[in-house]
């Protein structure tokens, strides 16, 4: 039984390409998946007749911070190509170590500038929310405005592209720690 994966490859190549494949796979599903959820929370809360948190500089950051959860995406479905080049048994076809080191670089790089940008993104939205908070504490005043459902949606979409760059962020870690070990 040779089948992708034949008995001719070496064990840590063979350990290498499932690597990349199962990393790939998680990475995308999660990230798409997360991504859309993070992409209707920031498109309810830009909809929304009520919002007082439209920010244009926060909702540049998130909307970059999002795209760069779906760049991730793409190239979480980069390393499943990756790893099945890497699991062919003709070694023409098998990218350079160096190429797949390269990646897992460029894939780490992609996850710390998308969090980066959205965790600014999430500061300046909670510092508005805090502030509307202490506007909140006089609320015998004729500007009083609770803080409503639809406000604390961006919160969560930041929160969400955090996590999905963090969780891209997990694979390249993971990935380059298998790289390096073989």
């Amino acid at each position: 039984m040779t089948g992708e994966l034949g008995y001719s490859l070496p064990p840590a190549i063979r350990r290498i390409s499932k690597n990349f494949r199962l990393s790939g796979w998680v990475s995308f599903w999660a990230q798409i998946v997360i991504g859309v959820i993070s992409t209707l929370l920031f498109l309810i809360n830009a909809l929304a007749q009520e919002n007082n948190l439209s920010n244009p500089g926060s909702n540049l950051f998130q909307i970059v911070g999002i795209l760069f959860v779906f760049a991730g995406a793409i190239w979480g479905f980069r390393y499943v190509q990756l790893g099945r080049k890497l699991g062919s048994s003709n070694p023409d076809l098998r990218p350079k170590p160096k190429d797949a080191a390269q990646a897992v670089r460029i894939g780490t790089l992609i996850s710390i500038v998308g969090m980066l940008l959205t965790i600014i993104a999430a500061q300046a939205v909670v510092a508005l929310v805090w502030l509307q908070a202490l506007s909140q504490v006089n609320n015998n005043s004729i500007n009083f405005r609770p803080i409503n459902a639809v406000e604390i949606a961006v919160i969560f979409s930041a929160v969400n592209t955090m996590f999905a760059n963090f969780i891209w962020l997990c694979a390249s870690h993971r990935l380059n720690y298998v790289d390096n070990r073989s």
